[in-house]
């Protein structure tokens, strides 16, 4: 397949594209990726649509030749999941194809299986985002026979709060910031992202079950619904230190 799948759900803005060739004298197909990856956050609004358009140009392919654009939509940053939203619906119609929104803590938990566990029929992982405002974004997954569960539902929840789950891979960003905090019984902790690479990786098996939609039913996954604290939280914090 040809696929265009980006990332903007942190502070890193990650994107790749796939394009697949017949192969010729009975060969199997070719498949090629052309990946980026940059900051993110603040810059996505700016980066992001200049990025993808090298990336197609690299790749030698126009927009409508996809056969789907694939996002990470969420949980994560406000503001990166309603802009590669945005983007995502924008390319999808002017292309007339299918958006295959992918949540970002599933794309954390398989980017920490490709680093470490790639060749094992097993993994489980607790998938972690830094929510700020003291918060992680946690959902539970378990890779079995070449397939993806979620067993847990997204949820967002305070450090000291992660449930103890055995035989379980802790996998995210929060381990610099949180990680005196976190539950100590987890002994392997992987730093992972939602990598578009992972994107890429999860999209057959999605697209494969029916999870690709029309632009305008694709849509972010916020699981908080206050994005910033007021002036008296802020000062109650700051009187209790």
């Amino acid at each position: 397949m040809n696929l265009l799948a980006f990332d903007t759900s942190t502070e890193a803005m990650s994107l790749a594209v796939q394009r697949t060739d017949v192969g010729v004298a009975g060969a199997g197909p070719s498949v090629q990726c052309w990946l980026h990856s940059g900051p993110g956050g603040a810059l996505t609004s700016t980066l992001l649509i200049p990025a993808i358009q090298q990336l197609m140009t690299q790749a030698g392919l126009q927009f409508p030749q996809l056969d789907a654009i694939v996002f990470g939509c969420g949980p994560g940053s406000f503001t990166g999941l309603r802009t590669a939203c945005a983007v995502a619906q924008g390319l999808a119609f002017g292309a007339g194809i299918k958006v295959l929104p992918v949540d970002t803590l599933l794309a954390v938990a398989e980017e920490a299986r490709w680093q470490q566990a790639r060749e094992l029929p097993r993994f489980s992982a607790l998938a972690l985002l830094d929510a700020r405002m003291d918060e992680l974004y946690t959902g539970h997954y378990s890779f079995d026979s070449n397939k993806w569960s979620q067993i847990v539902r997204s949820s967002l929840i305070r450090p000291e709060d992660l449930p103890t789950v055995p035989a379980c891979t802790l996998a995210g960003n929060v381990f610099e910031v949180y990680g005196a905090r976190l539950n100590p019984a987890f002994a392997q902790r992987i730093e992972a992202l939602p990598t578009a690479s992972a994107l890429l990786r999860l999209a057959p098996g999605l697209l494969a079950a029916g999870c690709a939609v029309a632009p305008d039913e694709a849509l972010p996954l916020y699981i908080r619904d206050k994005v910033a604290k007021t002036t008296l939280e802020r000062a109650a914090e700051k009187a209790a230190t």
